[in-house]
């Protein structure tokens, strides 16, 4: 069964969650009966593929085991190599998911959520070296965080420390009533989004784009069409599907963060990257691109900072076009975003310079049409129609 995807996965999950409520209403922890109906909820969304319980167990193993031994190392030495292996070790089951497709090897491993799952656990093996994560984790609490149901398939993407704090306390009645309220509230903003206008721009718009089949529509009108209404289409697609995750997270007493911020009111690109797909962009953010930056400075191989973080931006942005599949679109989507950013900074150093590009109402509302017009590009380009 996909996550949010029918009435009836809505049915179950509100059935299984009453005691939650009752709990939290009553200013007692449900933490243990959450542990329980998250694996419940799993077994209902994996169980009817055999080859992707098996994955998922599997797989849940591997970086359970990888991430507590790479603790324990961690408590007596410090190793580089040690880390890098450890790294590497996490990610490479994400990259045969990649790759095996096209070797025509798809149907033998992978499963709904592998990527998620990856970036919490390169997140722990991170922050474990950084010297952030000290305390002996508890195995059951670990794979909670891993798997925790609201947001296994398609995030948001939570941090371990923020998480942890949330799992273990207990939000007095009035506390929880505030929670349970926010969880609904976004629960109904992801049906409106998700079930009603993704719905309607999908069917009475999109399935007949580009190929104009409205007569009064050039072939080059309507991949403009196309374009505009993709991007509306992904943004309410995703963002009910996260309003979802976030809804039920706080009903589970974990405040999840939002993964979007009105998106399309982005007065620049980097605004855009700040309120789009958040806990993706700003994991790419903390542990890509900043740690590139930091290691570039420190080697010295690069004498000039704006090569280095430009450098870091390329890297960034490719693997997260290339994190969306192999395919050309994709990577040319990623380094398109690349080439914004890259582009922007540079306006950005230059206008602090000359001044000619001053702050108001005017300037304001001119790059908000800018950077709408330049992020529906890319998601066309990410559409795969360009090619």
């Amino acid at each position: 069964m996909t996550p949010y995807g029918n009435i009836a996965f809505f049915i179950i999950i509100s059935i299984l969650l009453i005691p939650t409520i009752l709990l939290g209403l009553s200013g007692k922890t449900a933490k243990r009966y959450n542990i329980f109906i998250s694996i419940v909820i799993l077994a209902i969304i994996f169980g009817h593929s055999v080859n992707g319980t098996v994955s998922l167990v599997l797989f849940t193993l591997f970086q359970l085991v990888l991430i507590i031994s790479y603790q324990k190392y961690r408590l007596q030495k410090n190793s580089t190599m040690v880390f890098v292996i450890a790294v590497v070790l996490a990610i490479f089951p994400l990259v045969l998911v990649k790759v095996l497709p096209i070797l025509g090897l798809h149907h033998l491993f992978g499963f709904l959520g592998v990527s998620y799952i990856t970036f919490k656990s390169v997140q722990m093996i991170l922050e474990t070296r950084d010297g952030l994560i000290k305390d002996k984790i508890s195995v059951i609490e670990l794979a909670y965080f891993l798997l925790f149901f609201p947001t296994v398939s398609s995030g948001p993407i939570d941090r371990w420390r923020r998480f942890y704090k949330d799992m273990q306390t207990v939000p007095s009645a009035n506390d929880y009533q505030k929670l349970l309220f926010s969880g609904i509230n976004y629960i109904f903003v992801g049906f409106l989004y998700k079930f009603i206008l993704a719905y309607l721009i999908y069917n009475y718009t999109l399935i007949y784009l580009p190929n104009h089949t409205y007569n009064y529509l050039t072939p080059f009108q309507g991949h403009i069409a196309y374009m505009y209404m993709y991007s509306f289409y992904l943004f309410f697609d995703f963002a009910g599907y996260s309003a979802f995750a976030v809804g039920v997270s706080r009903i589970m007493g974990i405040q999840t963060p939002i993964n979007f911020n009105r998106p399309f009111t982005s007065r620049n690109i980097k605004d855009f990257w700040n309120r789009w797909h958040m806990s993706l962009s700003f994991w790419f953010r903390d542990y890509v691109y900043m740690r590139f930056v930091l290691w570039m400075t420190k080697k010295k191989w690069i004498k000039n900072k704006y090569t280095v973080s430009y450098l870091g931006f390329f890297l960034l942005f490719f693997l997260m076009g290339i994190w969306h599949g192999l395919e050309w679109h994709y990577v040319v989507y990623g380094l398109y975003h690349a080439m914004l950013i890259i582009s922007f900074d540079k306006f950005e150093r230059w206008n602090k310079k000359h001044k000619r590009w001053p702050k108001n109402k005017w300037t304001h509302a001119i790059g908000i049409f800018i950077t709408f017009n330049a992020v529906c590009f890319g998601f066309y380009i990410f559409s795969g129609q360009l090619f």
